[in-house]
């Protein structure tokens, strides 16, 4: 069996189109919300729109990734670009890492000596974000579920979503009682919340860069399905890993009876591919038959 084919697309592809829809609804509130961040002097804005940069940023590498993917597949990169996915979330994982680090060092700062805000304007404009957000996890929500790439970047507009939230009760707290410590505390709150979702995203990453059997994927459950097909046995050394969301890839070896014809052999094998497919989502298989009492280094090759 070969590699994936150029043809194959990965989860991201899939939805390359509302990742270009949220890409642009996010680039333009990005850059509303530095310009009346600085002019009403909040923290809380500008650190929802260094948030809203570390969606841009994701985003944007999300789209070109899977721009990549679909390049065709060569001799020299026999599975084409499609890790380019997993490297571009991994790489989001770790600019919304410094992006909070900067948001809590600077709301601590602002809890030493915290600055007059034009709170209104803050409100305002934040609940404009707030419904950018709610259509941005519209359109990515079924993605998610998918790839990771599209979870990176639902991730961080579910996060973006809770920071609107966060700066408009920081904005209607200080509106209504003037106590402008609520920005930096808010500030903080939303710093707070999204490390330990970027922690997950990015030890996600790097399970799969290190080709690490996939989570919801049980290998002797594998063994087993591969065992109960007539004539095979004692499937040994198997390899599943993900190649990018949506496309798994599994290796290994299977002891076959000596009384399979090659014809046999090329039938369970096909039998296997489809099992695997159905029910463990395997795209790509290259199972190694062994004949009963052979040594591992003379395998019959198909």
């Amino acid at each position: 069996m070969n590699p994936a084919p150029p043809q194959t697309q990965s989860a991201t592809g899939r939805y390359n189109k509302n990742l270009r829809i949220v890409f642009g609804l996010t680039f333009t509130y990005f850059l509303v919300e530095v310009v009346v961040g600085y002019w009403t002097n909040s923290l809380a804005l500008l650190s929802d729109a260094a948030h809203m940069l570390t969606d841009v940023i994701g985003l944007a590498l999300a789209l070109f990734a899977n721009w990549m993917s679909r390049r065709p597949i060569t001799a020299r990169r026999s599975f084409g670009f499609y890790r380019l996915e997993i490297l571009s979330a991994f790489v989001n994982a770790l600019i919304l890492i410094g992006i909070s680090l900067y948001i809590l060092v600077e709301a601590y700062g602002r809890f030493r000596n915290p600055p007059t805000v034009d709170s209104s304007n803050m409100t305002l404009v934040a609940f404009v974000g707030l419904l950018i957000n709610v259509l941005g996890i519209y359109l990515l929500r079924q993605g998610a579920k998918d790839s990771l790439n599209v979870k990176g970047a639902f991730l961080e507009v579910v996060s973006d979503l809770l920071s609107s939230v966060g700066v408009i009760a920081a904005g209607l707290i200080m509106t209504y009682t003037g106590w402008y410590y609520a920005d930096p505390l808010f500030s903080a709150i939303i710093g707070l919340f999204i490390l330990p979702r970027t922690l997950k995203l990015m030890m996600e990453s790097v399970n799969i860069l290190l080709q690490g059997t996939p989570d919801d994927l049980d290998v002797a459950v594998v063994e087993q399905t591969i065992n109960a097909v007539s004539g095979f046995s004692n499937a040994h050394d198997l390899h599943i890993w993900t190649l990018t969301s949506g496309i798994v890839v599994m290796s290994g070896h299977v002891v076959a009876d000596a009384s399979l014809t090659t014809t046999d052999l090329t039938a369970r094998l096909e039998t296997v591919a489809g099992q695997l497919n159905a029910r463990f989502n395997i795209n790509h298989i290259a199972l190694q038959p062994e004949r009963a009492g052979q040594c591992t280094n003379s395998l019959t090759t198909l």
